[in-house]
């Protein structure tokens, strides 16, 4: 199975984290099944971009995205070429490393 690892982020998980991850979920998916909540605003349905990360190892070993996909990521905080909507990103089997932005476009969150 990939290994997934996570980047340090100050609210949603400040050490980091590293899990294994079957090829055919979502980033998204993954990293809810290991403790780390990603927002998602829209669960699931490609219509926001509060699931947006950025992954910088790895990204090539991914499915591409979509053309709804890279619509919806245009509208994103921070935007890198290769950003990624985590409810969308399938692993491959490849590792990858992940980084979760600090800050999305959502005005209230569901978490606070």
């Amino acid at each position: 199975m990939p290994q997934i690892i996570i980047l340090p982020h100050a609210e949603l998980c400040p050490q980091g984290q590293v899990f294994e991850a079957p090829a055919g979920q979502t980033i998204l998916d993954a990293a809810k099944e290991n403790g780390i909540d990603i927002e998602h605003a829209c669960e699931k349905s490609c219509a926001c971009t509060t699931c947006h990360v950025i992954v910088r190892e790895g990204f090539d070993s991914m499915i591409e995205s979509d053309e709804l996909e890279d619509d919806m990521l245009d509208k994103a905080w921070g935007l890198e070429p290769d950003s990624r909507l985590s409810c969308q990103a399938v692993i491959a089997d490849d590792n990858l490393v992940v980084e979760i932005p600090k800050y999305t476009i959502n005005i209230v969150s569901e978490a606070h």
